[in-house]
């Protein structure tokens, strides 16, 4: 953890301690796209020491979805655009003291005044390379980048080796709207030979496909009603627990 790592040509994850957050640096035409940067302020200060050594200015900044943790920004990355899908930007300016209350909760030193403030993306994707997919799944607007050119895709809060799909409560048919994402992601990735989840380690190779299969068995146990046998679950994660049962309640209410 603590370390800006070269995943691919032109991309960057430095990794957060808080629940093994990944904050993306993207090289575009013009400078650099920071995706989802965190999570506390002494990382986030890091992370813009990590930033300036590279030596190119940052362009714009881009949100995969509107929680508070990944939609955190410092002064030091520069009064630049950050962008989310309309949706998302949508629920990110109607939720933006909720996300301030959350991120104060949560970490330390977050510049409380610049979360969410996020905009629509253009049409056309803006400063943001790649392929913007997009979905409801585990929040309004989610949005994974494929930037098949370098072969990875930023997949946002999914593809998880640590963190089991997590439905959005406020959305209707969840498990539906997984299985759709999934299936676009799953059609990405074979574009890709490296995934960046929102939280977890970053997949290679053969583990691309095999986080797919563990989200997949893991929804498809929700559709059927049975218990999934997954190993992000366990002894070892009972923090999960309290999620992982609202999944099934949800799951059975559909």
């Amino acid at each position: 953890m603590g370390k800006l790592n070269q995943v691919a040509d032109g991309v960057w994850v430095r990794q957060s301690e808080w629940v093994w957050s990944n904050s993306v640096v993207v090289r575009g035409e013009d400078g650099l796209i920071l995706i989802d940067p965190g999570i506390d302020g002494s990382e986030l200060d890091r992370l813009a020491d990590d930033v300036d050594r590279l030596g190119i200015p940052v362009v714009a900044g881009f949100s995969t979805h509107p929680h508070w943790d990944h939609l955190l920004w410092h002064p030091r990355f520069g009064d630049v655009p950050r962008y989310a899908t309309p949706a998302a930007a949508h629920v990110a300016g109607q939720a933006r003291e909720r996300a301030r209350a959350m991120a104060a909760e949560s970490a330390s030193g977050i510049p409380l005044d610049l979360v969410a403030l996020v905009t629509p993306l253009p049409a056309d994707g803006g400063p943001v390379p790649g392929e913007i997919i997009e979905h409801p799944a585990h929040a309004v607007g989610h949005a994974a980048v494929l930037l098949a050119d370098r072969g990875v895709l930023l997949a946002g809060d999914m593809l998880s080796d640590v963190l089991i799909p997590l439905l959005d409560v406020r959305q209707d048919d969840q498990v539906g709207a997984y299985e759709a994402a999934l299936d676009l992601l799953g059609e990405a990735a074979g574009r890709a030979d490296v995934v960046v989840p929102g939280h977890g380690a970053v997949a290679e190779g053969p583990e691309v496909s095999a986080r797919l299969a563990a989200d997949r068995a893991y929804i498809d146990a929700l559709r059927r009603g049975e218990e999934p046998v997954d190993a992000r679950l366990g002894p070892h994660a009972d923090w999960l627990s309290g999620p992982h049962r609202s999944n099934q309640e949800q799951a059975r209410g559909r």
